[in-house]
């Protein structure tokens, strides 16, 4: 049974919001410019850094689920989640600075440094980022309480993507003074430290008061047993999977589609602008969820998105500049609805896995993480291979597959993933996960 009363102050809801902040100051600047850093600061093959982040998607997968179950075998005085805070924060800033470090190793000696160093920080980005998941319903059993934390949390994360989209290039100016290696070193390092303070104060300032030691460490074969039997959970990680599908091909298409469609590169930051817009979505998240469910609210926020990319179609075919932006805004906030709501409904599927006694957080919570690695990687494979099959030559005026492909990864094929993820929710079955009175 729910327990009515809020168990949580401000302090520890802010810190634990905090901690998706942290990791996303060096998570935004990685995703952002890491590419740019690679092959015109380093001076890597745009080819072999392809390669490189390719393979780093799937191995996120991988390592999503070995730190879920690292997670759920964890033993300590602190819980099973909170220690990794503690542990993992140093080192995750550490790697996160020796990525943006450039030895003076010969070509392939730069890219064996990219590969050590890349491969490790997102092996530590999962190890800090997964346990704001995992421990989320174990700080309360209060449903309305998980809902304010889950909201505060995406508030927070999505605030840092604007503060590095604001302040990275502006600071590497400003450190580098036309040193763009020590601009972007100086940067990742003040990143670093306040990144690192931030979730050193999420492990001081969280509490994990709902652990079952009878239902945590259990064998590997009734956890397994217990995934197969939660359909909810199965049904919202292939959500998650489909939402960061369609986010990868779309956002990876963005630049080439203003650079090549409407032939203005500098109409991409306008765009992106709009894209703020998310955070109106996080927020609604707190009214919606007075007045309808939780799945109720993330199908609205799919439907959001759907009419969002059918006026951003509108545009495109009109070829009108405010109306694609207009699409883009709407989808925003469709975006944060659905993001938003991803960890607070993962949060109910860990609490209906305890109803068949076994508490998992670790391993369910792997969700978020593979499903973001899984979606972006395939995603990424996707929009390569169209670009490679339909002749795109960078720089040059694109031929007509090209454009063509660029459409369809812009406008259409998002189109048609989110139809597929409204039809995939409405197989999501709340009333199984309803506490028993």
């Amino acid at each position: 049974m729910k327990n009515k009363n809020y168990e949580t102050g401000w302090v520890e809801r802010i810190s634990y919001g905090l901690s998706d902040a942290a990791d996303n100051l060096i998570f935004q600047m990685m995703s952002s410019y890491l590419l740019f850093f690679y092959t015109d600061v380093y001076g890597l093959r745009a080819r072999d850094v392809g390669i490189l982040f390719a393979i780093a998607r799937f191995l996120d997968v991988v390592e999503s689920v070995i730190l879920g179950l690292m997670i759920d075998r964890t033993h300590s005085k602190w819980g099973k989640s909170r220690p990794f805070f503690l542990w993992y924060a140093l080192p995750y800033v550490l790697v996160a600075i020796l990525t943006f470090v450039t030895p003076d190793f010969s070509g392939g000696g730069k890219l064996a440094w990219a590969y050590v160093t890349y491969l490790g920080l997102g092996f530590l980005y999962t190890a800090v980022n997964l346990p704001v998941t995992s421990i989320l319903p174990t700080m309360t059993e209060n449903d309305r309480e998980i809902t304010i934390l889950g909201v505060i949390r995406q508030f927070f994360g999505s605030l840092v993507q604007v503060v590095v989209a604001t302040f990275t290039i502006p600071l590497v100016k400003l450190i580098g003074q036309g040193d763009q290696q020590k601009g972007f070193l100086g940067t990742v390092i003040i990143f670093g430290i306040i990144s690192l303070v931030l979730i050193l104060n999420t492990f001081v300032q969280v509490r994990e008061r709902h652990t079952n030691q009878e239902m945590s460490h259990q064998p590997l074969s009734k956890v397994w047993n217990m995934l197969r039997h939660n359909k909810p959970w199965i049904i919202l990680s292939i959500v998650v999977f489909l939402y960061w599908l369609s986010t990868a091909i779309k956002n990876q298409t963005t630049i080439y589609y203003f650079k090549y469609v409407y032939e203005n590169d500098n109409l991409v930051s306008v765009a992106n602008s709009f894209t703020l817009a998310s955070i109106i979505g996080v927020l609604l998240i707190l009214r919606f969820t007075q007045v309808r469910s939780k799945k109720a609210t993330m199908s609205h926020g799919i439907l959001i998105e759907l009419l969002g990319q059918i006026i951003i179609g509108v545009g495109a075919y009109t070829k009108t500049l405010w109306i694609t932006f207009a699409g883009i805004f709407v989808n925003s906030v469709g975006n944060g609805i659905v993001i938003g709501l991803v960890s607070i409904m993962i949060a109910d599927t860990i609490s209906y896995g305890t109803t068949m006694g076994i508490q998992a957080e670790g391993l369910l919570a792997s969700t978020s993480d593979w499903g973001v690695n899984l979606g972006l990687g395939v995603g990424g494979l996707i929009t390569a291979s169209m670009f490679d099959a339909s002749g795109y030559v960078a720089n040059q005026a694109q031929n007509a597959a090209t454009l063509h492909m660029i459409d369809l990864n812009f406008v259409w094929i998002p189109m048609a993933i989110y139809v597929i993820m409204y039809l995939v929710l409405r197989k999501y079955d709340e009333s199984v996960m309803q506490p028993q009175e």
